[in-house]
């Protein structure tokens, strides 16, 4: 039990270097002899974990896949009413992008896009249970009537993982030079204030 539980840990200990790795010199430039180096290890003890590189990058997806899953349940849970569960979700998935830097880089790496099939799946499936738990709030605020009706719950959820997306790569191009979790979520504020309901009522009042 302690040899498996001691090969266990050291499969995370390469996940979290080759994150790290994947932030300071890019997915695409990363090799296994940079992550064995940085270890301390050989690049064989490397490959005694993950018999491929393809294997390797498929444990790091599903690491992250499985912390941000957390992160969002723990996010819907905490908070109260629909508005707040949006809001929350948006924020979850911005601090687990400013706490994985690497993150973006990986999503438009060689890596993910052409040569590991596996790896794009797992990210595709993520991108959609995101979008699934967005749509369900985005349904329960237009029921309440807090949200425009005419705009598609589909279409908001593409709006906002957009605004994610992008508000995440002007925060790597720029250097980090801002908090993206504040700037993120004052943009959504924004995004929100653009589909809320109440503008309709106030328009029609004024005709």
């Amino acid at each position: 039990m302690s040899d498996r539980q001691s090969a266990q840990d050291r499969k995370a200990q390469i996940v979290v270097e080759v994150l790290r790795l994947a932030d300071e010199i890019g997915p695409d430039r990363l090799s296994t002899t940079d992550v064995a180096r940085a270890i301390g290890l050989s690049q064989p003890a490397i490959f005694r974990h993950f018999p491929t590189k393809g294997a390797l990058w498929l444990a790091v997806a599903e690491d992250i896949a499985d912390r941000l899953q957390g992160d969002w349940a723990e996010a819907e849970a905490e908070a109260s009413g629909p508005r707040a569960r949006l809001k929350a979700l948006i924020g979850a998935q911005l601090t687990a992008i400013s706490r994985t830097p690497a993150l973006p880089s990986i999503l438009f790496s060689r890596e993910l896009q052409v040569e590991n099939e596996a790896l794009r799946d797992v990210f595709r499936g993520l991108l959609a249970g995101f979008q699934s738990r967005l749509v369900a709030v985005i349904r329960d605020l237009q029921t309440a009537g807090d949200m425009k009706r005419d705009v598609s719950p589909e279409d908001v959820a593409i709006l906002l993982t957009s605004l994610v997306k992008g508000v995440a790569i002007r925060w790597t191009l720029g250097a980090r030079g801002f908090a993206l979790p504040q700037e993120g979520l004052r943009l959504f504020d924004v995004q929100l204030a653009l589909l809320n309901a109440q503008e309709d009522v106030c328009d029609e009042k004024t005709r």
